[in-house]
């Protein structure tokens, strides 16, 4: 598995016009109304805190400085309004900032993950499911952060606004000393931001990378400890964990360098007014209740000045994470619906046909287009309504890639697939889908009840079709005696069962969705052989008078289809029935005879085990 990379070649736009601010403002424009409501919230809140230093100066000045206790108490009781309406909107403020932020994690996670559930199987082969997880998750908390700081950067900004205007009106020499600061902050922001952001990136790429490691380890426990391998997955994710922490303290660096002149920097300020403001203050030209107002809106500005580099840092957060995530949603859907895409019909012409018929004609297929030998190529196969054929060959021969384009988890580079004379890429997706239902090799259970699982497609099916769905795959008579019969949770892919029943309850997934064509990929071949004729039972009966393509390597479960078609090559090289396969056709002998060594402890040579097979497929 690769990293994700951009969805296009085109030169990576930087700046306002990058794919992660336009993201970040089309999730923001979406809800505009939440933060507008926020933003109006905090700038009640910045006129309750700005007004505070000016009515304290009026109180010094016409109550102390005037000795009139009345003018104190008058002043002192609007400080407290003034005060109370800060305290009060300060946490009405967060609320609003925190509802909005986790309203908009919430709905660009909702449609990361649709997306993702409509990219085409390809996207998945090539990208590993730690770097989406990682995408889905610790980058989408930027997203929050982000959204979080947008009313409280606003209200920050208009009330260092507010306070310059202020602070001029009350004395414009003394303004100027304290602000003089200013542009010096603004341009180390602007270079703290841009020293800080490949580093930001680098932190991202690499947590992602950490989560692959940690998503296979966790997957892939049991092959891990299968193999003794657990140092070496230990090696892999502490050098990832170290790359992280590598990129960690580059970006630390950089903050370390910047921020304590951005914490500095409005201090001077005050430095300036104290030592002039003073010496004005003694000289008579300012009373001493401007000069204390003076100073307090000094000290009010240093908040909202030092959560400028903060501020900074989480929107370049926030921008890589919005770059990754756009990489994710830029990354067009190679098999979809066409246009005026059609459902299957509902009966056949002429009147008593079946329904379920597939036909091959010429198709054409590799999994890297253009590059390479294609997997099949010029294929011509036809399966007649309710009928069932075993696909057999060699390794690398196209079983599975056949299975995988009749549902179109790709589609053919040249040819047709149909099913019921209906190109399948002429149909709707939902609709072909529904209609084809597969037994995978790697059986993947939820960690859910039986129940669920069994209804996974529709999971209102009443429990009758449950359970008929069960019987007909031979999986009932285990699910009734366990703890909760089929509300028994299976944990983790299903690891608390055997091999055989976690293959019963799959085939009793499909079943229950009744499928029009059944695809059987290797069904039985994770099964133990003693347990193996338990398996073949049930698909007996799930096959009957059901289209059904059939993938596999072991005699008895091939001899279970109507028909066998030999592949090799990418192509139909013989089709018949497996007794005549087996009298007349070298090529089919030792395909099985090679699957056969591939079962056998013993690893007898070719014609022993071509004559066992022969034997034991005609018993």
């Amino acid at each position: 598995m690769t990293a994700l990379a951009p969805p296009t070649a085109e030169p990576r736009q930087t700046g306002w016009n990058s794919p992660g601010w336009r993201l970040l403002r089309a999730t923001c424009r979406a809800q505009w109304k939440g933060i507008a409501l926020g933003v109006a919230v905090g700038l009640t809140w910045t006129a309750g805190k700005v007004s505070v230093p000016w009515l304290v100066g009026q109180a010094i000045d016409l109550g102390i400085e005037g000795q009139d206790r009345a003018e104190v108490y008058r002043w002192a009781a609007l400080v407290f309004v003034a005060g109370l309406v800060a305290a009060t909107f300060t946490g009405l403020r967060r609320y609003l900032a925190f509802r909005e932020a986790r309203l908009a994690e919430m709905n660009i996670r909702q449609r990361l993950f649709a997306h993702i559930q409509r990219l085409h199987f390809a996207y998945h082969d090539r990208t590993a499911t730690g770097e989406l997880m990682s995408r889905a998750n610790t980058d989408l908390q930027q997203f929050q952060n982000f959204v979080v700081m947008i009313p409280i950067t606003i209200s920050n900004f208009v009330t260092v606004a507010a306070v310059t205007i202020v602070l001029l009106s009350i004395h414009v020499t003394l303004a100027l000393l304290a602000l003089a600061s200013l542009p010096f902050v603004n341009v180390l922001a602007k270079r703290f931001s841009q020293r800080l952001h490949p580093h930001v990136m680098g932190i991202q790429r690499e947590s992602a990378e950490l989560a692959t490691v940690v998503e296979e380890s966790v997957a892939g426990v049991r092959v891990v400890k299968g193999f003794g391998a657990e140092e070496v997955q230990k090696s892999r994710l502490y050098k990832e964990a170290d790359d992280v922490y590598d990129e960690s303290m580059k970006a630390s660096r950089v903050r370390a360098t910047y921020l304590p002149a951005l914490e500095l920097l409005p201090n001077v300020g005050l430095v300036l007014v104290l030592a002039y403001g003073g010496h004005q203050a003694l000289a008579g030209t300012i009373t001493v209740g401007h000069l204390v107002a003076f100073n307090a809106y000094l000290v009010l500005l240093i908040g909202p000045l030092r959560m400028l580099g903060m501020v900074v840092a989480m929107a370049q957060r926030a921008v890589a994470a919005a770059e990754r995530v756009h990489e994710v949603l830029a990354a067009e859907p190679e098999v979809t619906d066409r246009e005026g895409a059609r459902a299957l019909p509902s009966r056949r012409t002429p009147p008593g046909r079946g329904l379920g018929e597939v036909r091959f004609e010429g198709v054409r297929f590799g999994y890297q287009a253009g590059s390479g030998a294609p997997v099949l190529d010029g294929l011509d196969l036809t399966i007649p309504a309710g009928t069932s054929i075993a696909l057999v060959g060699p390794t690398g021969c196209g079983k599975t890639t056949v299975a995988r384009l009749i549902p179109r988890f790709y589609d053919v580079e040249a040819g047709s697939i149909t099913i019921d004379g209906v190109d399948v890429r002429d149909l709707r997706l939902d609709e072909l889908r529904r209609a084809v239902g597969i037994v995978f090799e790697d059986t993947f259970l939820f960690s859910d009840t039986i129940r669920a699982n069994i209804a996974f497609a529709d999971p209102q099916a009443p429990f009758e079709q449950v359970e008929r769905a069960a019987r007909l795959a031979g999986a009932h008579d285990f699910i009734v005696e366990l703890p909760q019969g089929y509300d028994t949770e299976i944990g983790e892919r299903g690891f608390s069962l055997s091999g055989g029943q976690r293959q019963r309850i799959a085939i009793a997934r499909a079943v229950l969705a009744d499928p029009r064509v059944l695809i059987l990929d290797d069904a039985t071949s994770s099964v133990d052989p003693t347990k193996e004729h338990e398996i073949r039972d049930a698909l007996g009966e799930v096959m009957r008078d059901r289209t059904t393509i059939v993938i596999a390597h072991r005699p008895a479960t091939i001899a279970l289809a109507d028909r066998v078609a030999l592949l090799d090559e990418g192509r139909v090289v013989d089709e018949g029935t497996h007794a005549e396969l087996l009298d007349r056709s070298d090529r089919y002998r030792a395909v099985l005879a090679a699957a056969d060594r591939g079962d056998s402890a013993l690893g007898a040579g070719g014609d022993g085990a071509a004559a066992r097979t022969d034997q034991g497929a005609r018993r």
